[in-house]
């Protein structure tokens, strides 16, 4: 099946995107910050029906700026409202998923972008690849360089804030890169599910690693392997190869769980 172009791009599509959500989910498991990607995936049709209003023909830019001013905006109210981090992730997922979708569905045309929902991997070319590809670079300088701070800051705050680490900037730089990785896989992986690609590899690897290191191969490890085969498996079965890859990695999260209990 590999003979085909597009596959080939799939292909180098899921080995781009799968470690990215296996690194990233890790601290947004640890974080507790689950419902996040997803607001942010919701935010994804706000930003597309921005671009249309400005004339843009391709609205990939006006999503990931949209996306980053989302994300930034729902960490100022978190850290300056009173009621909880839930609740406001929840009521902004809300309200931009919206707002989104009056704009698009304004004369019928919410069809034309049916195809936001699941996603379509094969469809990536190479200009695209590309980009996924530097998106891949900045992350790993990212995590090299700031993951220790980050990590503080997740494990306690007060005491990080104390010790000279600027705990609002690690926050704001990790839901910025979050904002850019969601936004650009948004098309291929589908807003219905991206949420669950970046929490089900970390979740099941919490339920088998003893320390961080393993925690982080094995989340990469999972959603690189799950990713990889339900592209193959899509190929064979007709089905979406992002529903096919959560599948396989719920399936690997529910025998974990089980190992674990």
């Amino acid at each position: 099946m590999f003979e085909y172009e597009f596959m080939k791009n799939a292909l180098a599509a899921v080995l781009l995107i799968t470690p990215l959500f296996g690194l990233l989910g890790t601290m947004i498991v640890n974080n507790k910050m689950a419902f996040f990607s997803d607001a942010l995936g919701h935010s994804a049709i706000t930003g597309i029906a921005l671009g249309v209003i400005l004339g843009m023909t391709d609205t990939t830019l006006s999503m990931i700026l949209f996306g980053i001013l989302f994300a930034l905006l729902l960490n100022w109210i978190k850290y300056r409202g009173k009621a909880g981090a839930e609740t406001v992730i929840s009521v902004f997922a809300s309200c931009g998923l919206a707002v989104g979708l009056a704009v698009l569905s304004m004369g019928g045309n919410f069809s034309r972008y049916n195809s936001l929902l699941i996603g379509d991997i094969l469809s990536i070319t190479r200009t695209e690849l590309l980009g996924l590809l530097i998106a891949f670079g900045l992350t790993v300088i990212f995590w090299l360089f700031c993951f220790n701070r980050l990590h503080f800051v997740s494990i306690n705050p007060s005491l990080a804030q104390s010790k000279g680490v600027s705990v609002r900037l690690y926050d704001n730089l990790f839901v910025i890169l979050l904002a850019i990785i969601v936004m650009l896989s948004i098309q291929w992986v589908g807003l219905l599910i991206i949420n669950a690609l970046l929490i089900l590899p970390a979740a099941a690897a919490r339920n088998l690693a003893r320390n961080m290191r393993t925690y982080h191969l094995f989340s990469v490890l999972i959603a690189v392997v799950c990713g990889v085969a339900g592209l193959i498996l899509s190929y064979y079965t007709d089905i979406a190869t992002g529903p096919m890859i959560v599948l396989l990695a719920s399936g690997v999260f529910f025998l974990t769980f089980l190992k674990r209990a």
